[in-house]
């Protein structure tokens, strides 16, 4: 058994015990992590982390992350992170959310400029 963890910036999106795990990563392949598995640290740019618990199977896509494996214990730390019960549903949702974010940002940036115009209107008088 693997004691599993994965963080992003938001706080803890998951931690179990999981049987395996398949780490699929853009800049680094695919590899397996199975019980007493030698100690490994990786990166993934863009991937997903398969998660295989008796029946059942999930997929967590990662963006910017880092995995390391030491004495059964998996420890992924990601810039963002989604769980699905696919790979695609995954990754569908986490652009979803990152979408609503840049929007979000974006409507951030326009009141700040007012805000910044407003007070260089103000300072002048």
């Amino acid at each position: 058994m693997l004691k599993i963890s994965i963080v992003t910036p938001d706080g803890e999106l998951y931690n179990e015990t999981v049987d395996q795990i398949v780490v699929s990563a853009s800049n680094n392949g695919d590899y397996g992590i199975l019980t007493d598995h030698v100690p490994i640290i990786s990166t993934i740019d863009t991937g997903y982390i398969k998660l295989e618990q008796k029946d059942l199977v999930y997929y967590v896509v990662i963006i910017n992350g880092v995995v390391e494996n030491h004495h059964n214990k998996v420890t992924v730390i990601a810039q963002d992170a989604f769980i699905g019960d696919s790979e695609k549903d995954a990754m569908e949702n986490l652009m979803d959310i990152r979408k609503s974010r840049i929007e979000e940002n974006r409507k951030r940036n326009v009141e700040l400029a007012k805000a910044e115009k407003e007070l260089l209107k103000q300072i002048k008088q």
